[in-house]
């Protein structure tokens, strides 16, 4: 994931997010995978990105005023990058996930749990710096992103968020595609 670093913002908050002092924080997502992407496509890094994404995990406060103060601090702390930064308690999601999806979700346990059910697959990254190294979390492994394969997180079925990602996603990357699906056989075996 060493590409991801070749966007000067992702490697700006890696080595910032420690001054934050956050419970188990990891920058996530879009700026990871869209910056792979982006050099893929032969574009510069940071093309297109709408926001860089920081989960934390924070369990004594609950609350979305702290989740506030801390995404106020970090805009403060990166303002000189001029991004759009969006710092997300995981370990307040199950408070908010019934409402938004429509279905619930278990309390979380750790920050990477949060990167463990995003709608894509292959869009599950995150990194964060321990000890002067960078930790890569990909649970569903790297080969479906560099390949431009959307498949669908096999840990969360949102059918229509899922199919309404991916279009964005090429629309924007007109080279990203679906997998193919299992031929008729694999999908009704013989009885």
């Amino acid at each position: 994931m060493q590409d991801a670093l070749r966007n000067p913002c992702n490697q700006a908050l890696l080595d910032g997010l420690a001054a934050l002092k956050l419970p188990d924080a990891w920058l996530v997502g879009g700026c990871l995978f869209q910056t792979v992407w982006n050099l893929l496509d032969g574009r510069a890094p940071g093309a297109g990105i709408r926001d860089y994404d920081v989960f934390y995990f924070d369990p004594l406060d609950l609350s979305g005023e702290a989740e506030q103060a801390v995404n106020r601090q970090a805009q403060a702390l990166f303002s000189g990058l001029g991004v759009q930064l969006d710092v997300r308690n995981q370990a307040r999601v199950h408070t908010w996930y019934a409402a938004y999806f429509g279905r619930p979700c278990p309390p979380l346990q750790n920050a990477c749990e949060g990167v463990d059910r995003f709608l894509v697959g292959s869009t599950s990254v995150g990194l964060r710096r321990e000890a002067g190294r960078i930790r890569l979390h990909a649970p569903y492994g790297l080969d479906d992103l560099y390949q431009g394969l959307l498949s669908p997180n096999p840990r969360v079925d949102h059918g229509l968020l899922y199919d309404n990602k991916v279009q964005d996603y090429q629309a924007r990357w007109r080279w990203l595609r679906r997998p193919d699906p299992p031929p008729d056989s694999a999908r009704f075996p013989d009885s």
